[in-house]
């Protein structure tokens, strides 16, 4: 008698759940070794689970929609048809500590539509299940004392409030910089100001609109732009380059590297290269913010915004690319560049980038204000390349010329990343864009 737990699997470093969208089998079915069983999707790409061995699957673990931590079991496949499974989960009702014990193990729990995130408070799924299981209101909730970062309610503050509940108005917790804060003389305190709360105008249709639901993609790249401007204060700079020995380049060796390589060499790699050397030398690009702390990465993986099929973005990451020559970067970058566009994205090829790329030039653009990939601190746009009248300085005098002109943009969260250090990455890529050697071997 033997049974075999799926689990889900490990998605890349970053991916910690993944939700059910379709079941490909049902119990009862027979499948084969590396049958696919289920397709899962995260916040970054789709994909299919096989199965590794072969059986009938007896039973399926959770239903389509439900969001499933990484390692959990999601299915029984019997290899033994004679074999007797036992239920692998069971439903009991939970406990405030249950419902803790639950999120901090990955274990999903019921969503709760009562408790919202305030205007100027987060509450984590925690915390808003315990209140819920309590029967604790928005209006209870939004007066609970918090200890996190940024003054948010952790568990342990609402554990601590449960047990003087209904003793009285619970005591403010003092912030870091009024705990050490030297005593002073009390000062006047000034009457509270409402919070300004910020809604969207209401949207009235009219007759012949057209509505269009936006699919899960859609959606969370939503989600995700409108955090990242609310996470980071977002300043662009910008900067010309003469591209001309570049052009001049790969019109000399596109043909050869075509009919050697079997593929094409576009400008994409050398912007990687550029950005990656860019980065090592200014190291403060390459980073994170965790509250008060700067996380400076040792690694250097650059995103490369890419357009799938459905018109959707998705921002495959080369790995260590700055350990790469050009024609390494070259085969990541078209190899990347096909996997998007016929939907073959691992979750590996999505995880992990400290840096995004985004070419605004593609569909013609001059140049563009392009939004953060959180967590990273920038992203650079890189502008569509142009002929243009250009003033040359010459051993004869000045002088106007044609040339192959494009405009980098550089947003950064403003934080960390401040203009001197945002010009001098930029004026680093000029340079090394423009100092490219138009005799270099491929």
């Amino acid at each position: 008698m033997a049974k075999f737990e799926v689990v889900m699997p490990k998605l890349g470093e970053s991916i910690i759940e993944a939700t059910i969208t379709k079941w490909l089998k049902s119990p009862g079915d027979t499948i084969e070794e590396d049958d696919p069983i289920v397709e899962i999707a995260t916040d970054k790409v789709d994909s299919e689970i096989p199965s590794p061995v072969e059986g009938r699957l007896v039973e399926a673990l959770y239903q389509e929609g439900d969001i499933v931590p990484v390692g959990k079991i999601i299915a029984i496949i019997e290899t033994d048809p004679n074999a007797s499974v036992e239920p692998a989960v069971g439903s009991s009702a939970k406990t405030v500590e249950n419902v803790a014990r639950d999120i901090e193990e990955n274990i999903p729990v019921a969503s709760t539509e009562v408790i919202e995130n305030s205007s100027d408070r987060f509450y984590s799924p925690l915390v808003k299940n315990i209140a819920k299981t309590e029967g604790i209101t928005q209006s209870e909730l939004d007066q609970v004392p918090g200890t996190g970062k940024d003054g948010r309610v952790t568990k342990d503050d609402l554990m601590a409030y449960l047990k003087t509940r209904g003793q009285g108005k619970p005591a403010a917790v003092a912030s870091p910089a009024q705990a050490v804060a030297p005593a002073a003389s009390p000062a006047p305190v000034a009457a509270p100001v409402a919070a300004v709360k910020h809604q969207a105008p209401a949207i009235i249709s009219s007759a012949g609109d057209e509505i269009v639901e936006m699919d899960r993609m859609r959606r969370l790249i939503a989600d995700h732009m409108v955090m990242s401007v609310q996470t980071s204060p977002h300043v662009t700079s910008f900067i010309e380059v003469d591209v001309t020995n570049i052009v001049k380049w790969r019109d000399r060796v596109k043909d050869d590297f075509q009919k050697r390589e079997k593929e094409k060499i576009t400008f994409t790699p050398i912007f990687v290269e550029a950005a990656a050397q860019a980065l090592k030398d200014f190291p403060g690009v390459n980073a994170s913010v965790d509250g008060y702390k700067v996380i400076l990465r040792k690694n250097i993986n650059i995103g490369m915004a890419a357009a799938l099929p459905n018109g959707n973005l998705i921002v495959p990451v080369i790995k260590n690319a700055d350990q790469k020559n050009l024609l390494g970067l070259a085969k990541d970058v078209n190899s990347l560049a096909n996997k998007a566009r016929t939907n073959k994205l691992d979750p590996d090829d999505i995880a992990g980038g400290t840096f995004t790329i985004t070419n605004l030039g593609t569909f013609g653009s001059i140049t563009g204000s392009p939004i953060i990939n959180q967590p990273q601190v920038a992203i650079l746009g890189v502008g569509v390349i142009k002929k243009k009248p250009v003033v040359l300085e010459t051993e004869e005098g000045d002088v106007i010329a044609i040339r192959h002109m494009m405009i980098l943009s550089l947003s950064y969260d403003h934080r960390v990343v401040d203009g001197a250090l945002g010009g001098m990455y930029l004026q680093r890529m000029q340079q090394l864009l423009e100092s490219f050697d138009p005799k270099r071997v491929i």
